[in-house]
């Protein structure tokens, strides 16, 4: 699958709330731009409210790219850089593998239990059950607001041309027992 220039972001028709996702990416062979302006994309998770993006694992060419800490790829979007920087060669096959516990809300639309993510960048663990502080907004501090447990799996465009390949997901925990 590829994501073509002004083809907007792509989305599961199903809703997931906690899953192992594997994915591969490929960001440009041929480097136009720097920083943030270089094979950027995203995978967001549990959709989104309104306009804003719930929660998302920044997906960038980070090979040789300095960009800020909490913004390279394989960092949980604007609230926790990588532990290290695992990026291939731009224009090379990636791959993420991760695994996403979404947030509790009680009745009340408090939050009962944060979000986790463990992700793996071409194998190598960059986020180990890392508790998200609230939605990945690139805007204003991270913060939860009550909204349903399932929700989309978006490929986000940024204006980048970005190839995906090999994505499956297998289901996890309570919401998604029979």
């Amino acid at each position: 699958m590829e994501v073509a220039p002004k083809s907007g972001s792509i989305f599961t028709r199903e809703k997931f709330a906690d899953f192992q996702l594997h994915l591969e990416f490929a960001t440009p062979a041929k480097v136009e731009g720097n920083s943030q302006g270089r094979g950027n994309s995203g995978v967001l998770f549990t959709g989104k409210a309104g306009d804003l993006i719930q929660y998302e694992v920044q997906v960038l060419d980070s090979f040789e790219n300095p960009t800020y800490f909490d913004g390279q790829a394989g960092s949980i979007y604007k609230q926790f850089p990588p532990m290290v920087n695992a990026s291939r060669k731009p224009g090379e096959w990636q791959a993420y593998d991760v695994i996403f516990t979404a947030p509790r809300f009680d009745s009340a639309g408090k939050l009962t239990s944060p979000a986790y993510i463990t992700a793996l960048h071409n194998g190598v663990l960059i986020q180990n059950h890392s508790e998200l502080k609230g939605g990945t907004f690139f805007d204003r501090p991270p913060s939860y607001s009550a909204h349903p447990p399932k929700g989309s799996i978006d490929l986000q465009y940024h204006g980048n041309p970005m190839r995906f390949r090999n994505i499956w997901l297998r289901n996890l925990g309570e919401y998604d027992k029979p």
